[in-house]
């Protein structure tokens, strides 16, 4: 599929926007792990939190606590937001991409499990990973 910018979506699904290739952090995380998953990337503003496939939340740098244990769960902080189903309406997603400080709304099945993110670029044109 070719770019598709996020005034192109009539008639299509969630699905024709879904980026797939993503990196999540696993619940059983500890904080250090998540410092060090976000200082892997300069492009890391969230992480998307799974146990196993399924989603269970996101976490952003600030959610992360400035001192104490480093070996606490992440689970804990993890928080639980909005999401989209992969046969919503395209426009869903887009909208509630656009309203996320992360421009990322992630894309769950029926029982959760994560199938990507519909994520807008930086210059709120284009969906990325459709091209």
């Amino acid at each position: 599929m070719a770019n598709v910018q996020i005034d192109e979506i009539d008639d299509l699904t969630v699905t024709a926007i879904t980026h797939a290739q993503l990196s999540t952090i696993s619940a059983t995380a500890t904080v250090a792990d998540a410092r060090a998953y976000f200082a892997a990337s300069t492009s890391r503003r969230s992480a998307l939190v799974v146990d196993g496939e399924r989603y269970v939340g996101g976490l952003t740098p600030a959610d992360l606590p400035a001192d104490g244990d480093p070996t606490l769960p992440i689970l804990p902080l993890a928080r639980p937001g909005a999401t989209v189903g992969p046969d919503d309406p395209a426009s869903l997603g887009r909208d509630l991409a656009l309203s996320a400080e992360s421009r990322r709304i992630p894309v769950v099945d029926a029982d959760q499990r994560l199938l990507g993110v519909v994520a807008v670029n930086r210059t709120r044109e284009w969906f990325c990973g459709t091209g």
